[in-house]
């Protein structure tokens, strides 16, 4: 694996999913795991995530990687880089998205500032007419995309996904030159699965089938025991 470059979604890959993003748990051991798979890859690992990057560094305490982070509206080349980030919604929009969804019982907003993520985990009967209400706000807004998740949509700038952090980060060291490798629970995470493909790398779905990834792992329980064997074997480090 020392010519591969790791680029691992979080929630429902990394760790499992929760009823509210600030009720999960990371395994005591997944930092160190991770650490030494990055040091296996001379540094070529990478959180691509639609949690901001300050959350993550959040989650897995003194560890720190390369990350992408709000659907890759940041980024961070490299562990102890400065963050690049887009600029946030424009506070008009990110209000009248937020009276939009809030207007129904059990939805919560979660403001990243580059994007918002409308939770509608408590009520999920709700989510076609939450759609909805959110679609009619979004169209006024040209530059608004909306993407839906697991009991999730999240508001963000067009022009920025998963796919185009993969792309960001694999034109620079240590992940330049190196065959990329994606894994992912969700339909945000396809358009990564469709940037690691056209670089000739490879996709791994994490609990269900999907578009273009070669391989399924059941939960993320899997990836982890996944991982912890790639960081266990021998590695020669690659360019």
């Amino acid at each position: 694996m020392g010519a591969h470059a790791f680029f691992l979604d979080v929630d429902g890959t990394l760790i499992d999913l929760a009823a509210h993003p600030d009720a999960v748990v990371v395994p005591d051991d997944l930092p160190r795991t991770l650490a030494r798979l990055a040091e296996a890859a001379s540094g070529a690992l990478a959180l691509v995530s639609g949690r901001t990057i300050e959350r993550l560094d959040g989650l897995f305490g003194v560890a720190r990687f390369a990350a992408a982070g709000s659907h890759g509206a940041q980024l961070r080349h490299a562990p102890g880089h400065d963050v690049e980030a887009v600029p946030d919604l424009d506070p008009e929009v990110a209000q009248a998205l937020k009276r939009a969804a809030l207007a129904f019982a059990g939805v919560f907003v979660e403001d990243k500032g580059p994007s918002l993520a409308i939770h509608y985990r408590a009520c999920p009967a709700q989510a076609p007419h939450l759609r909805l209400a959110l679609e009619e706000v979004a169209a006024a807004a040209p530059d608004l995309v909306l993407l839906p998740g697991h009991f999730v949509f999240e508001a963000k700038r067009a022009g920025y996904d998963k796919g185009s952090a993969v792309e960001a980060l694999m034109r620079h060291p240590p992940f330049a030159g190196r065959t990329p490798v994606f894994i992912g629970d969700d339909v945000t995470d396809e358009a990564a699965f469709r940037a690691v493909l056209a670089a000739g790398g490879l996709a791994i779905a994490v609990g269900a089938p999907r578009a273009g990834a070669a391989a399924v792992l059941p939960d993320p329980s899997d990836v982890r025991r996944f991982l912890t064997h790639l960081a266990a074997q021998p590695h020669q480090r690659g360019r």
